[in-house]
């Protein structure tokens, strides 16, 4: 997919469009791309939170679940618990 394609996408998702949200949510999180996922889920998006969540998880990056579960995402103060129990 080109930048150019994203960049459709992206306007289409700030336009409201479910279809191009989900879509992006899919290849930021192929691509690791917290960055996309953090501004989805900025915008309200639970499935680009839960996303985020698990690709913060998988990276190990406590200071996104912290900066999440801060914000009262209760999965990612879970998962922030669990990690720091082991």
């Amino acid at each position: 997919m080109t930048e150019s394609d994203l960049s459709v996408l992206r306007e289409r998702a700030e336009n409201g469009d479910a279809t191009a949200v989900d879509i992006l949510i899919e290849l930021a999180g192929e691509r690791g791309d917290m960055d996309e996922l953090r501004r989805l889920a900025d915008n309200g998006s639970s499935d680009a939170a839960d996303q985020l969540i698990e690709v913060a998880t998988e990276l190990g990056d406590m200071n996104e679940l912290r900066r999440l579960a801060d914000n009262g995402n209760i999965t990612a103060a879970e998962q922030l618990m669990e990690l720091t129990e082991e």
